[in-house]
């Protein structure tokens, strides 16, 4: 076998690792929650994931003297399956609220909603695909929880967990973008295809999320 066909087959039956697969939300895994994604370029987050992000060159965080974080949307609205139920689409947006206002709240007081002066953080937990070159794919879920790779080893499917989210941030008094984000996160690996999916599965990836986005917010006011 030739190396270079040698490396591709380890990167198909490991589609899972890092060095395979893609951790940057590519343009046909947006949803269209953000309407406008021209803006965009490829950054590093405080944590060093690579993240999708624009951020108004003329922002004055100085401004804003609170911050309202909405209750996070589900979009495109997905329908519950068996494999991941409303229960657990529920404890997902739930928990990521909960992370946000967690996270932000250390340097920003929450308010109660818009106006000027407050900063307001508007998410979605978002669609993503997911497709395995060289395997047919059993379930492909429109709320970011899909199929993933293969044990070369056995010939077993594990699945992996994803969580997509796409966020803007506005002025609360004009309603303006100032900034905005896409990423994704890969969660807990599920043992086995009839495996319900938790929210607990993808906790880590939301934790990680909002403490970015809160070390992004002090970077910003001290510049």
């Amino acid at each position: 076998m030739k190396f270079a066909s040698m490396i591709g087959t380890v990167c198909i039956a490991s589609l899972a690792l890092a060095g395979c697969s893609s951790k940057i939300t590519q343009p046909d895994e947006y949803s269209g929650f953000l309407g406008d994604y021209s803006r965009l370029k490829e950054e590093k987050s405080p944590s060093g994931a690579a993240v999708m992000r624009w951020i108004d060159p003329k922002i004055d965080l100085a401004k804003y003297s609170s911050v309202y974080i909405e209750p996070t949307q589900l979009y495109p609205k997905p329908q519950p399956t068996v494999k991941i139920p409303a229960a657990t689409l529920a404890g997902i947006t739930s928990y990521y609220d909960q992370a946000l206002k967690r996270e932000v709240g250390r340097s920003l007081p929450l308010a109660t909603s818009p106006g000027p002066g407050v900063l307001v953080v508007r998410a979605a937990i978002t669609a993503v695909s997911s497709k395995t070159e060289g395997l047919k794919p059993y379930e492909v879920i429109p709320i970011a929880l899909v199929a993933a790779a293969v044990s070369t080893a056995s010939g077993i499917r594990d699945q992996e967990t994803t969580l997509g989210t796409e966020a803007v941030f506005l002025d609360g008094g004009s309603n303006t973008a100032i900034a905005q984000v896409v990423r994704k996160g890969t969660g807990k690996p599920l043992s086995n295809e009839s495996q319900v999916m938790k929210a607990d599965d993808v906790k880590a990836v939301i934790d990680g999320w909002a403490s970015d986005l809160h070390q992004s917010y002090v970077k910003l006011k001290a510049e």
